[in-house]
């Protein structure tokens, strides 16, 4: 007989424990990987070689910049609000990983005979016979991920410096112009699936053999989203906030050793989020041919598709330059903004003469 804790049998609890050891250590390997990923892909582009003396063909280079950053000498300026100045890399790092919390990355795995849902923040109901996750699911990633601007501001204003205090604005405006028209985008996506529930959108792509993916239905919202969200995250060609070639290092110029890494930590697990939420939003998260029948295709679809828009994000950065402070701002507030609004009204439009 399993053992009960309130009123519920052990082996879900061990389930909920290994669910978000495994994503944490799926997102921190693939953190650490997306930057050798990023310097040899880059690098190839570029006809160069990247990373190759450390490891085989430098696979071994992000452990190496893991440990020198470890054993860095920490700095804080001593003209610096030091309990701020330390507790921003905190507040930038913490909302990156905790959003990944509601994203499903795969079915209903079967362990002794009780049913374990691919998702963190998700219970199977055997009565009702469906899963159940937070019903706000996107409201929740929306909110999370509006916190970890402050931990930039916090970082630009503790510093003491002109370049850290400008990088710090650049972010606050930037996830202020960006984040409405990214949350206007997937308003399409409510529109069409009726809920805010994760899951529920993952499964309302399942006709077709998985392959019912609402950028077919949506490709204008899903650019809008994409290219909104790395706004967001300060991706090149949005990496104002940090621009070296204008201030230093941005935000972080002050920092050094594992609070210069958080920094960067948060940035790469940030792009992960995003990845994996515009997969799920608009590629069908894990959703493909099979994977209803085969438990374990549904986490690899899932990894597949968000390693392929991790490619692209690392392929832009390749390709596009940096966008000056006043077209970011231009684009942001007269051309997404109103680009979003136009798709709402669209496809309330098609969805009203489609129902009559």
């Amino acid at each position: 007989m399993d053992t009960m804790i309130l009123g519920l049998p052990m082996i879900y609890y061990v389930a909920m424990i290994t669910k978000v050891l495994v994503a944490f250590i799926f997102v921190l390997l693939t953190v650490a990987y997306a930057t050798y990923a990023e310097r040899k892909i880059i690098g190839h582009m570029q006809v160069r070689l990247g990373p190759m003396r450390t490891g085989w063909h430098g696979l071994l280079q992000p452990i190496a910049d893991g440990v020198k950053l470890f054993f860095k000498e920490e700095i804080i300026p001593s003209s610096s609000s030091r309990f701020a100045f330390i507790i921003a890399p905190l507040i930038a790092l913490i909302p990156a990983f905790i959003t990944f919390a509601v994203i499903p990355f795969g079915g209903v795995m079967e362990v002794a005979g009780y049913k374990i849902p691919l998702q963190i923040a998700g219970y199977y109901d055997t009565v009702a016979g469906r899963i159940f996750d937070v019903n706000v699911g996107m409201l929740y990633i929306l909110a999370m991920s509006s916190l970890g601007v402050y931990g930039i501001v916090l970082a630009g204003w503790s510093s003491n410096s002109k370049y850290s205090l400008l990088g710090g604005l650049r972010a606050s405006a930037q996830m202020i112009s960006y984040e409405l028209s990214a949350g206007l985008a997937v308003v399409s996506v409510f529109m069409l699936s009726g809920t805010l529930s994760l899951h529920e959108i993952v499964m309302q792509q399942s006709a077709f053999n998985g392959m019912n993916w609402y950028i077919f239905k949506q490709p204008l919202a899903f650019f809008l989203f994409f290219v909104c969200s790395l706004a967001e995250i300060n991706r090149t060609p949005f990496d104002l906030p940090e621009a070296e070639s204008e201030l230093v290092s941005g935000f972080c110029t002050e920092y050094s050793s594992m609070k210069y890494a958080m920094f960067f930590m948060a940035e790469y697990a940030n792009m992960v989020t995003v990845c994996a939420l515009s997969a799920t939003l608009f590629l069908g998260g894990w959703q493909g041919p099979f994977a209803d029948t085969f438990t374990i295709l549904g986490p690899l679809y899932f990894i597949a598709k968000l390693y392929f828009l991790m490619f692209v994000c690392i392929w832009i950065r390749a390709t596009l330059p940096r966008y000056r402070y006043d077209q970011l701002m231009y684009l942001g507030w007269k051309v997404l903004l109103p680009v979003s609004l136009l798709n709402i009204v669209v496809t309330g439009l098609v969805g009203y003469f489609i129902s009559h």
